[in-house]
């Protein structure tokens, strides 16, 4: 469900703000008759540029808790997740919603770029690095059981090694449940396409890799952990080459996290939910068996 469209954050990698105009949220009232009329859906996904902005213009101030209510007191939908908050924009009404509302995920995907003050501010982000950390500090503390995702960008402009070890540093330390990391692409048209001190490919690309590296350390000793555990499965297919159905958990937004690879004796239909026993991990995705082996009507 996209709640707004167009940007207001001028970063200065992206032509998002050229392309698509200003921020503009969409009517609560709009957006409620939407979630209604999707009719029996397992999950909604919220999404915007940035989805923490949501009724700033309409309203005069952050409206996206509101938003959260109206569509759960609303409708039946039974998992709602939220997808691009921006660090300087979560608000402690935002984090009270999210913890205390049963049906909205504990999954906040947080794209945060980099957490070196210096980078920020050429990149012309809003909020530093010490204002990245207690977000990241704060969001854990205060959400019991929290899935974080974020992105970061290595090779922009400027980028020195002790800027890039701070992020390394900080990686270990946020020990994040799923984080993807690009090197800088220059675009045309924005401003740090003219920025001096451009970064080689092969370094930037050297600096994906040790990132990712760390992150796959991280990710498979949080993945260990689930051995043995039980998991709330959305069943999304079947896949006939591993003989096995497949879903994810709450922890897993669709196309871009792990999948949850499973046995049943029964058949499950897609959209379903599906309690799973973790039994095998590997890499990013989890194996494991359906508990309840009764037959599931269609």
């Amino acid at each position: 469900l996209k709640i707004a469209d167009g940007c207001y954050n001028h970063c200065t990698y992206c032509l998002i703000p050229k392309i698509r105009g200003k921020y503009r949220s969409f009517p609560k009232e709009d957006l409620l008759k939407e979630a209604q009329g999707l009719g029996d859906v397992a999950e909604l996904i919220l999404v915007a540029q940035d989805v923490t902005r949501y009724g700033k213009d309409l309203y005069g101030h952050y409206a996206l808790s509101e938003l959260l209510r109206a569509i759960t007191d609303n409708t039946s939908i039974p998992w709602i997740r939220l997808l691009y908050c921006y660090p300087d924009k979560v608000t402690d009404e935002l984090i009270a919603e999210i913890r205390d509302n049963p049906r909205v995920l504990k999954y906040v995907d947080l794209p945060l770029q980099h957490v070196s003050s210096r980078v920020l501010r050429a990149m012309n982000r809003h909020g530093d690095g010490p204002v990245v950390r207690e977000v990241v500090r704060k969001l854990r503390e205060q959400i019991p059981a929290l899935t974080l995702r974020t992105t970061f960008i290595v090779g922009f402009p400027g980028e020195s090694e002790e800027d890039f070890d701070e992020l390394r540093a900080f990686v270990r330390e946020a020990r994040f449940e799923h984080m993807g990391v690009f090197p800088y692409s220059r675009e045309e048209g924005t401003p740090a396409y003219d920025l001096p001190d451009q970064i080689d490919e092969q370094l930037k690309q050297d600096r994906v890799d040790a990132l990712m590296r760390i992150q796959m350390d991280i990710n498979r000793e949080q993945n260990e952990q689930k051995l043995g555990r039980t998991l709330r499965v959305l069943c999304e297919a079947y896949d006939p080459v591993s003989e096995a159905y497949y879903g994810r958990s709450a922890a897993d937004a669709p196309d871009i996290d792990g999948k949850v690879y499973f046995k049943s004796a029964a058949r499950r239909m897609p959209g379903s939910f599906v309690d799973i026993r973790v039994d095998e991990v590997l890499d990013y995705d989890v194996y494991g068996t359906a508990l309840d082996t009764q037959e599931e009507a269609k």
